[in-house]
């Protein structure tokens, strides 16, 4: 390829070289037809056994004389086939033994990249890199490089993203990142003992086999009803602790950078002015002790935890390095249903609140698991009255306010008036707040240097 100089002469552009992957990665390409054969298995086990008794030693022997050094050289060649390089402008990804695919991703269209490192990955010192792009409905991936080359291809993405140079983006590397919340392992494990979810589900573990062994006496009905809710209560306790350990979150200016995980290493990065919508969460065993969990809707992103448990003044520092400029509105400032929302439901209803700041449009819901939803008045995208008859014979309505993240927070059981009067005000705050929003852009202030 070639581009006209300065001077007028014909300069060519250097190639863009081309990178493969780490050479352990074969290692995990050759399981896919493992994996299939073995879903085949499951899939029909009797099939299968009936097959397997058939088969000779010496068949055998000759099935898997074969069987391994394909899995083996279709592994090499999807390794061999896939190449990655990073120009000026964006990330290419080729990749297809048969049928070939090349992604072209731009720089710019990139949200996040995560690094993870599954356990056994970071045995043999390899990571995965994900990419939130705009758009993309799932996450692209470069699976594995070196732990050391994974890091430092996230770091050159970044820089160049931010405008940096193609020659200094190398020097650039990891942008500095202060730390500002890092969660105890007693603090997390006591948490999740203490959360009702986990209490429900072991409780319906050890009421429900019983009963229905009492009703029809079978053994495999017992077992199809035990072991979800026993993997369900395991899911709520031993998963969440094996996959928030050490949850630690730093600020930089690539965004707030979340290190987690006990048997899988990941780090994330929520991306900055991405995020749509904030929750704080207060169980009703933790508020005791003072604590809340910190959730997040961002766009494009599957980040979706901030904070699992931490002190509520230590979750709104750094919900303010996440929304800045805004505060988290005591339960004293939320303005409640009119008391005849009490006939649409019942107790209940006294769990709704709403607050509208200068900055953002809170609403709360619940009495035993409270949430508080802010959306920032710049993430908007559209705002909804919407009424029920028994809602209009009440006076009553719901302000339904729409983010760029596909989520919807709810305002409900307000004064009819009142809502009407919110969808206007509202209207007005999210066209004024967008006007004024900072561009969305990676390192700020190292580009802007």
């Amino acid at each position: 390829m070639t581009t006209p100089g300065v001077d007028g002469a014909v300069r060519r552009k250097a190639p863009v070289a081309e990178r493969r992957l780490h050479p352990v990665t074969p290692l995990r390409r050759a399981w896919a037809p493992v994996a299939v054969v073995i879903g085949w298995a499951v899939h029909d086990p009797d099939q299968t056994q009936r097959q397997l008794t058939r088969l000779t030693t010496t068949t055998l022997l000759l099935v898997i004389a074969v069987a391994v050094p394909a899995a083996a050289l279709y592994g090499f060649l999807t390794w061999w086939f896939t190449h990655f390089a990073v120009t000026e402008s964006e990330l290419r990804i080729r990749t297809g033994l048969l049928f070939r695919r090349t992604a072209h991703i731009r720089l710019e269209r990139i949200q996040a990249i995560d690094v993870s490192q599954p356990l056994l990955a970071r045995v043999a010192g390899v990571a995965k890199l994900k990419l939130d792009v705009v758009g993309a409905d799932k996450k692209d991936e470069l699976a594995f490089l070196g732990a050391e080359e994974a890091r430092a291809l996230r770091a050159e993405l970044l820089a160049r993203a931010a405008g940096f140079a193609p020659e200094t983006a190398h020097e650039v590397g990891e942008a500095p990142a202060r730390e500002l919340l890092r969660t105890p392992s007693r603090e997390l494990a006591l948490s999740l003992v203490l959360t009702g979810a986990t209490w429900g589900t072991l409780a319906a573990a050890l009421v429900v086999p019983p009963v229905l062994w009492l009703a029809t006496h079978s053994v495999w009905t017992v077992l199809a009803a035990a072991l979800p809710l026993l993997g369900a209560a395991g899911a709520n306790s031993v998963g969440r602790f094996v996959a928030e350990y050490d949850w630690t979150v730093a600020d930089s200016p690539d965004g707030l950078r979340i290190d987690r995980g006990l048997l899988d290493r990941v780090h994330e990065t929520v991306p900055p002015g991405r995020v749509q919508t904030v929750r704080v969460v207060r169980p009703l065993l933790w508020r005791r002790r003072g604590w809340v969990r910190v959730e997040l809707d961002v766009a494009g992103s599957s980040n979706s935890v901030l904070v699992p448990v931490a002190p509520r003044e230590v979750a709104e520092a750094v919900i303010a390095r996440v929304l800045p400029g805004v505060t988290v509105p005591p339960d004293s400032a939320l303005s409640r249903p009119p008391r005849r929302a009490r006939w649409c439901v019942p107790l209940w209803w006294r769990g709704y609140g709403l607050v509208v700041t200068d900055s953002v449009f809170a609403a709360h819901q619940g009495l035993l698991r409270r949430s508080l939803a802010l959306v920032p008045h710049a993430k908007v995208q559209s705002v909804r009255l919407k009424q029920g008859p028994w809602q209009r014979a009440l006076g009553l309505a719901d302000v339904h306010v729409d983010t760029g993240a596909d989520k919807t927070v709810t305002a409900r059981l307000r004064d009819a008036e009142e809502a009407a009067a919110l969808l206007g005000a509202q209207a007005e705050r999210s066209r004024t707040g967008r006007r004024d929003a900072r561009p969305d852009r990676w390192m700020t202030e190292g580009a802007d240097r």
